[in-house]
């Protein structure tokens, strides 16, 4: 079964998101265009809408994280969701009880989605196809696999700013052997139709067949940055290399991180992005994290308008709705 035909309901709708592979243009401009339907509701005197109530959502993470947890928690909280967060250093599949056991005893507590974040890839794909059939399943990043909700608000932050994908040069800069967001990125930005999709890093951080997936390889900064109009800078994900890959940081921040001087060779009005946790002095100086082209932070507000919209819309309560605009806040 295809990573598209598990996500989407008969009727053509999103069921589960898994994997930015197999969806189509539209169904992606839908989700950039329910988010900005969402986008306001932070700034509302009551920050909520009904769309989810009386839904609950658990947020099952085998692995840590800060930013993409606390995201998907607001979301589901501002539409309304009741939410249980699972602390599995402290569940029972440390005492023994297999992850089908804990996926049915959540089952039997009447939930209604799952938001899954684990080490191993296929995991999100697996227990999507092991659940029964009224609770959805959002992949919150697995493995090297696939993080789609990250780069989908990753796409509506680039919106923003340049409306137009066609026309866009965006490169991806670092440890693209192991991201997940990198993969994710290249499909979301190659269906949106970008005009050129670039990675750069050393060649042991890029895949050997990296290019069957459209992208163009550098292994040189400066040339690969020059003309783009999104730079997206990854972090070394030190705890996923089982060798050592990199001859030392400091090599690595002088190669490959990202200075006001290196910026200097994308366009002039290129946005800076970076899926955090940021490592300052190793992929990236402070001086562009924090500056004028920096877009980080808007990632990061922007993340909770996307899972909000991926949210509703795998629970069915945005199919024959485009927007938001005139619902009543509770």
């Amino acid at each position: 079964m295809t990573h598209a035909n598990i996500q989407l309901d008969e009727n053509g709708h999103l069921k589960h998101f898994l994997s930015i592979y197999g969806l189509d243009r539209g169904l992606l401009l839908s989700i950039l265009d329910h988010a900005r339907s969402f986008a306001g509701v932070g700034d509302r005197a009551v920050k909520k809408v009904p769309l989810l109530r009386g839904k609950t959502i658990v947020n099952l993470f085998f692995e840590p994280s800060t930013r993409t947890r606390t995201t998907f928690e607001l979301a589901a909280k501002r539409l309304s969701a009741d939410v249980l967060n699972i602390n599995i250093s402290t569940s029972a599949t440390k005492k023994g009880e297999s992850l089908f056991d804990t996926l049915q005893t959540l089952e039997a507590m009447h939930c209604d989605m799952f938001v899954v974040r684990h080490a191993n890839s296929g995991a999100a794909h697996f227990i999507a196809g092991k659940v029964a059939p009224h609770i959805s399943v959002i992949n919150g990043g697995d493995g090297r696999h696939s993080h789609p909700t990250q780069a989908m608000l990753d796409m509506f932050t680039i919106q923003q700013h340049k409306p137009d994908f066609t026309r866009l040069k965006v490169a991806i800069v670092g440890d693209i052997l192991h991201s997940r967001v990198a993969r994710s990125e290249i499909h979301a930005l190659a269906t949106l139709g970008a005009e050129e999709i670039r990675v750069i890093g050393p060649k042991t951080l890029i895949p050997t067949d990296i290019e069957a997936m459209g992208p163009r390889v550098f292994h040189n900064l400066e040339q690969g940055l020059e003309d783009v109009d999104v730079v997206i800078m990854l972090r070394l994900q030190n705890e996923r290399m089982c060798s050592a890959l990199l001859p030392s940081e400091h090599e690595y921040f002088h190669l490959y991180g990202l200075t006001e001087k290196k910026l200097a060779n994308a366009r002039a009005d290129a946005i800076v992005m970076h899926p955090g946790p940021i490592n300052r002095g190793i992929e990236i100086d402070s001086s562009v994290a924090d500056g004028r082209q920096s877009v980080i932070l808007q990632q990061v507000s922007h993340g909770i308008a996307v899972r909000m919209a991926v949210m509703a819309m795998t629970m069915g309560s945005l199919a024959d709705t485009p927007t938001l605009e005139s619902r009543d806040e509770v």
